[in-house]
């Protein structure tokens, strides 16, 4: 009888404990384990904070390292060094992705700049245009060129230009001798003669002009032959002349006479200036 009062008894008292734990206060704390003034132990997983859920087809698959999947001791979450009131150092494995054991990584390509090419001298050469005969035609030549110079001036020259030849009798002491000459001459059937009254050679005889050389020395030829001491001279007078010096490239190819309108003029080379 007492053995199965016990049993009893027993069965009640567990199906009382089994009670209260399901349906009593058994899940709530009852109070602080720790001393006072001691602050409480947290995970790492409480500290970090709550992440984004992102949809799984949006997600992309990133590299893990093997060390990153492994899981973190329970020593390293609170170790027996740490000392109450400071932080505690945990240490976290490395997400770096890194390559297989045995893979080399590549190295960075290096950008080397391509060399520099000096740049090539330019030659230039001077060229003197002319003569023109005036200054004004000298500087419309010179706007007619415009930039395809680089550098230009003009300048006056003093020419000497041919006249052609002349036939004369030298100048005489006096008009009366001269006189005396020109009867002396057309005793002789001579024509075409003319005392100078004045000038750079008065009281001399002039036999005639001619364009061509030969001509002049027959016509001398024919007076001497009648006795008289007839000469020859070249007609030379100083006039001046204008030309234009231009610096250009030494590789330009320019028709000077149609490009400065001046389908005369000689283009020869000169000396360069600044």
């Amino acid at each position: 009888m007492l053995p199965r009062l016990i049993f009893v008894l027993l069965v009640a008292l567990n199906i009382a404990v089994a009670a209260w734990l399901l349906f009593g206060g058994g899940g709530h704390f009852i109070g602080d384990v720790a001393d006072e003034g001691v602050p409480r132990l947290k995970l790492v997983a409480e500290t970090q904070p709550a992440t984004t859920a992102v949809p799984a087809s949006a997600a992309e698959p990133l590299p893990v390292s093997p060390m990153a999947s492994a899981p973190i001791p329970a020593s390293s979450a609170a170790s027996p060094s740490a000392v109450p009131g400071k932080p505690t150092m945990v240490a976290t494995a490395s997400t770096t992705a890194r390559p297989p054991i045995g893979q080399q990584t590549p190295a960075p390509a290096v950008l080397r700049p391509s060399p520099i090419e000096p740049p090539q001298r330019r030659t230039f050469r001077c060229v003197a245009l002319g003569p023109f005969a005036s200054d004004v035609d000298s500087r419309a030549a010179r706007s007619a060129l415009g930039g395809l110079v680089i550098r230009s001036r003009t300048r006056q020259e003093t020419a000497s230009v041919s006249h052609g030849w002349r036939v004369f009798l030298p100048p005489m002491d006096s008009r009366e001798k001269a006189n005396d000459m020109a009867r002396r001459l057309q005793a002789k059937n001579v024509k075409d003669y003319f005392v100078v009254p004045a000038g750079p050679e008065p009281n001399s005889i002039a036999l005639g002009v001619f364009n061509a050389q030969e001509n002049a020395r027959k016509r001398r030829d024919e007076v001497v032959a009648l006795g008289f001491p007839a000469r020859m001279a070249e007609r030379v007078e100083t006039t001046p002349s204008y030309w234009l010096d231009v610096v250009v490239g030494d590789d330009a190819k320019v028709n000077w006479q149609a490009r400065a309108r001046a389908p005369k003029i000689q283009a020869r080379p000169t000396g360069c200036f600044q």
